[in-house]
């Protein structure tokens, strides 16, 4: 086993993120020290569960644990209703009770689901996330945030309730699909743009594959500083949002059939045009930041009527009714806010090339 980082988040209760190659196997004995004795209910989609299920249920039954599991059908499509009552029926089923654990396994959309179930099962139960994508592993894993979607947009229906803790094994990137390591490297692009102009060029120096474990390292250290300044996203954990206005957008637009660091990819290609074409940003960013996510095979253009587009983004949780917040770049390293209502929105959106 490589070395093992472990990156404390600061929310009330703390809780830590544990980083390292191997770590499935040795998943139990780490949820022992932190859970003491429970029960834990183990979600995984259909995806995940043939690769990783039954080495996670075997080191928890080893650890002392009595364990049961729960599979549902892999996709974006699935983070419904249908999907949540589907867990929470089986969690009451299982008789499991507010003092037992259920254990995440899996990308963003086995995280939301599941932590929201945990959230709301006998008003609330414990949690824990076992990302198993470099998307989860850099950015949705950590933070708290669980949802599901509605007809009217991505996530409109969730609450904030943080893991006890979340181990993140970087061998389970070996068996991504290419696709879902694009999508992971969108949101580690991200993070170079709002905050760190040196992690941002180390990208293009570098292979994200060649060094998994340092740049998760990374990216969770920088997004604990964010949640621990703002952990219920009202102030600068927003920055954190850059790409993801437009880019939810076009994930709903597509009938959630783009993969999320696609559409995020799309969402800061779009926004970062716009702002260089408004004088927001220093000539030559948005270059930048699409040459970066070309190079990770991410697309930069949007394909979906403008319109259509508008209407998601007014209809997204970032929204206040009247205005929705935009994170802009200034320059690479540095974000701003901006608020633009719905004429305004327009206006971002024909800037950033969507017809």
């Amino acid at each position: 086993m490589s070395s093992v980082q472990t990156i404390e988040i600061h929310t009330a209760p703390a809780y830590e993120v544990t980083i390292g190659a191997g770590l499935l196997r040795d998943c139990g004995a780490r949820l022992k020290t932190v859970l003491g004795g429970c029960r834990i209910a183990v979600a995984a989609d259909s995806n995940v569960a043939p690769l990783y299920l039954e080495t996670v249920c075997a080191s928890l039954r080893d650890a002392g644990f009595a364990v049961c599991s729960y599979v549902f059908p892999a996709g974006e499509a699935h983070k419904n209703f249908t999907t949540l009552s589907a867990i929470l029926e089986f969690l009451a089923e299982s008789q499991l009770t507010r003092t037992d654990c259920v254990a995440a396994l899996g990308g963003g959309v086995t995280g939301d689901l599941a932590g929201f179930a945990a959230a709301t099962y006998q008003r609330g139960m414990g949690f824990a996330q076992i990302p198993t994508t470099l998307l989860a592993a850099v950015d949705s894993s950590v933070g708290g945030k669980t949802a599901i979607n509605l007809r009217a947009g991505k996530n409109q229906l969730g609450c904030f309730h943080q893991p006890a803790a979340v181990i993140c094994d970087t061998d389970t990137f070996s068996t991504l699909p290419e696709r879902e390591v694009r999508s992971g490297s969108a949101e580690i692009i991200k993070y170079g743009v709002i905050g760190d102009e040196g992690f941002f060029e180390s990208l293009g120096e570098e292979p994200i594959s060649a060094r998994y474990e340092a740049v998760v390292e990374c990216c969770v250290s920088m997004k604990r500083d964010f949640v621990a300044r703002d952990e219920f996203d009202r102030g600068d954990r927003r920055y954190l949002n850059f790409g993801h206005t437009i880019g939810h957008a076009a994930e709903r637009c597509s009938g959630y059939t783009l993969p999320h660091g696609y559409a995020v990819a799309m969402g800061m290609a779009a926004i970062s045009r716009a702002a260089e074409s408004f004088g927001i940003s220093e000539k030559g960013t948005a270059e930048r930041i699409e040459k970066m996510l070309k190079r990770y095979g991410l697309p930069t253009e949007i394909n979906f009527a403008r319109d259509d587009m508008l209407d998601a983004m007014l209809s997204d949780k970032k929204s206040d009714g009247s205005s929705v917040a935009l994170i802009v770049p200034e320059r690479i390293g540095r974000c701003r806010i901006e608020n633009a209502g719905a004429a305004e929105l327009c206006e971002w959106l024909k800037a950033g090339g969507i017809k």
